[in-house]
C-alpha cells in the first residue's frame, strides 16, 4: 500500500462553498476594482499586474480605464488570470481585515484537517486565487484561522490547473514523489491532470449530482469520507 505524505486541496467546491466566492467576493472586488485601481495605480505591485493584465490581453496600448473594463470583464467571466487574482487577492484584503465578511468552510473541513495533521500529514493548498488570497481566505474562515494548518500554497503562477505538468511541479517544490501526495477537488479536469502527473485524486462531489457509471477517480461527498 502507497503510503500518503501531503495532501494538496483545492478551494472552491472542495474546501469552500463556490456560492462565496461567486456571490460574496466576486462582487465585492467587482464593486471596489474602478476605485481601487485609481487609487493604488501608481504603486509597483498594482503596476505590474496591471501590465500584466494588458500584455495577457494583447493590448500594446491602453488607458487605465481599458484596463479597467477588461478587469470586469474578465471578473464577470471567472477568467483564470494570474494578473486579476492578484489584484482581486489586493481588494479582498480590506474587505477581510474590515470584518465585511469571513471565509465559507464547509462544517467537517477544519476538525478534519486538523486529524490530518495530527497525523504527521503536510497539507497544501492549489487554488486559482493568488497565494496571497488564499492565505487571507484560511486565516480569517469561519471556523477561525486555519493558515497555520498549511506547509505551503500554489497557484497559476505554478501552472494551469488542468495540466499534468503543474502537478509535477508542485511535487518538486513539496519534495515528494507524486505517487505519495493526493490531490483533492471538485473538478474532474483537474484530478485528470494531477493524476497524470502520478498523484492519487480524490474527487469531492458535495451536491447531488448524476456521476459517470465508472468514475476516473475516488468519489467522496465530504472530507469526513476520505482516508489518506
Amino acid at each position: 500500500m502507497i503510503e500518503i505524505r501531503a495532501i494538496v486541496t483545492d478551494i472552491e467546491g472542495t474546501t469552500s462553498s463556490i456560492d462565496f466566492v461567486r456571490d460574496v467576493l466576486f462582487p465585492y472586488a467587482r464593486k471596489r476594482l474602478p476605485a481601487f485601481v485609481a487609487t493604488h495605480g501608481d504603486t509597483p505591485e498594482v503596476q505590474h499586474w496591471l501590465h500584466e493584465a494588458a500584455r495577457e490581453a494583447g493590448l500594446v496600448e491602453a488607458s487605465r480605464q481599458d484596463i479597467i473594463e477588461l478587469l470586469l470583464k474578465w471578473i464577470d467571466q471567472d477568467r483564470k488570470s494570474t494578473a486579476l487574482k492578484a489584484l482581486q487577492g489586493m481588494i479582498w484584503k480590506d474587505g477581510y481585515e474590515a470584518g465585511d465578511y469571513r471565509a465559507h468552510v464547509y462544517p467537517e473541513v477544519a476538525a478534519r484537517l486538523r486529524d490530518w495533521r495530527a497525523d504527521g500529514l503536510r497539507l497544501y493548498v492549489y487554488s486559482s486565487g493568488s497565494v496571497p488570497a488564499q492565505k487571507l481566505f484560511f486565516r480569517h474562515s469561519e471556523a477561525g484561522d486555519l493558515s497555520a494548518l498549511f506547509a505551503g500554497y500554489f497557484d497559476t503562477e505554478t501552472g494551469p490547473k488542468r495540466e499534468a505538468g503543474s502537478y509535477r511541479r508542485i511535487a518538486e517544490a513539496i519534495g515528494e514523489q507524486p505517487r505519495h501526495l493526493l490531490f483533492l477537488s471538485d473538478i474532474a479536469e483537474e484530478l485528470d491532470a494531477a493524476q497524470a502527473a502520478g498523484f492519487h485524486t480524490g474527487w469531492l462531489v458535495r451536491a447531488p449530482q448524476v456521476l459517470p457509471d465508472s468514475p476516473r477517480h475516488p468519489v467522496y461527498r465530504d472530507f469526513e469520507a476520505i482516508t489518506p
